[in-house]
């Protein structure tokens, strides 16, 4: 297997089609589908732009490459390189007009999370690592991401999404974990993680996600320095449970709680 690293740079081209697209309909009156029969999981004409615009310059620019995308399915996933496109990561928010959303671009390579970038067009936002480093570019110029250290539950931030998404019993076993932390937040989406990797927070916990929910998050925060699995310790790639931690250290506190 070839193993070719994607430069940065189309990272970028990929977020700027994007915002190109989601942007003109953010804070509008749009119309909003809902996929599921008896739950609300809402689509919008931004959701379903944002992914067509990344998977045309996919396409054009390397057509060898796999695509798994929230809207618009599958193809390719038995290659080398599979991006994994998430164009409105909190749809939710968005739909609410606050900024907690971003576009999510994931690139698995031989099956691992290798790089991915989380874009937030409204705040000129973007958090992109490679695993191995991870930077931040946005209003106040570029910088390094680096985690905090926090090496107890009783001083840590912790994210959810909502308590909604959890079972019965992964809702006890995530209030575990909550009732130790000296904070809780909720409805951040893929902002809790990339916050998890600026240092300013220290824990997400949630169950339920998809691929292309986590994977581009994934190389962000292992790029920053933290800890990104499921609540058993094995691979985040394809979601499900997933716990990301910014210390090593309370990533094994967290998970001997969730297991």
């Amino acid at each position: 297997m070839q193993i070719t690293a994607i430069s940065r740079a189309f990272f970028d081209q990929l977020a700027d089609v994007a915002s190109a697209a989601i942007m003109p309909h953010f804070r509008t009156a749009l119309a909003v589908e809902n996929k599921l029969e008896g739950a609300f999981d809402p689509v919008t004409i931004a959701d379903k732009a944002g992914e067509m615009a990344m998977r045309e310059l996919i396409a054009a620019t390397y057509p060898d490459h796999g695509i798994l995308g929230e809207e618009f399915g599958n193809t390719g996933l038995d290659r080398d390189h599979v991006w994994v496109l998430d164009p409105v990561d909190g749809t939710r928010s968005f739909i609410a007009g606050i900024p907690l959303w971003g576009t999510l671009i994931g690139l698995r390579v031989g099956g691992r999370a290798a790089q991915g970038m989380m874009a937030q067009p409204f705040t000129g936002e973007r958090f992109y690592g490679d695993g191995a480093s991870a930077l931040y570019s946005g209003p106040g110029g570029e910088r390094p991401l680096r985690t905090r250290p926090c090496g107890d539950i009783s001083q840590a931030t912790l994210f959810t999404t909502s308590l909604r998404a959890f079972s019965g019993a992964e809702q006890e076993a995530y209030l575990s974990v909550e009732r130790q932390a000296k904070l809780a937040r909720y409805s951040a989406d893929c902002y809790a993680y990339c916050m998890v990797a600026a240092g300013q927070a220290d824990l997400v916990i949630e169950a339920g996600l998809q691929p292309y929910d986590i994977t581009a998050l994934i190389p962000v925060i292992e790029g920053a320095g933290g800890v990104v699995t499921s609540w058993t310790g094995g691979s985040a790639t394809d979601g499900g449970q997933v716990v990301a931690s910014g210390d090593p250290r309370l990533h094994d506190q967290v998970l001997k709680l969730l297991g």
